[in-house]
């Protein structure tokens, strides 16, 4: 994988795409998909599903990008999927290590459906002093995957 992932993935979400598709994007070329469609699919993924803030849009974004590098697709060995699972924990586990929690919701501890939750993100800076973070740990660990 492409070591300029990480800064990629921050610079994209800094410049107004979401978590997931931040993290995607900046790893698309190396997984065999268009930028423009990585954007499109994880589109949706963004504040833990469209700012439902379950699981971080980071983390998903993340676990697209395994499934792309060693999913199973049709015609290959059913232990893809068994390799795919392990490799998806291990990158939560190493998510959680470092954040907490893969839950929106608990990462940035405030309600982004209210105009007021949506205040306190702005306030608290959680775009750069959170997000970012998660992105980049996001990238950082996709990139270093084999």
């Amino acid at each position: 994988m492409n070591p300029a992932c990480p800064s990629i993935a921050e610079e994209k979400f800094l410049a107004g795409y979401n978590c997931a598709q931040a993290v995607l994007y900046s790893t698309a070329g190396n997984l065999g998909i268009e930028k423009n469609t990585a954007l499109k699919v994880a589109c949706g993924f963004g504040a833990g599903y469209g700012r439902a803030q379950e699981v971080c849009g980071a983390v998903s974004g993340a676990v697209m990008a395994i499934g792309l590098k060693h999913g199973r697709g049709e015609r290959e060995e059913k232990s893809r999927t068994e390799d795919t699972y392990r490799r998806t924990r291990e990158f939560i586990a190493h998510f959680k290590q470092r954040h907490g929690s893969i839950q929106c919701r608990e990462l940035i501890g405030c309600d982004l459906q209210t105009p007021e939750g949506q205040q306190s993100f702005k306030d608290r800076d959680l775009l750069h002093t959170t997000c970012a973070r998660c992105v980049r740990t996001a990238a950082e660990w996709v990139a270093s995957a084999s």
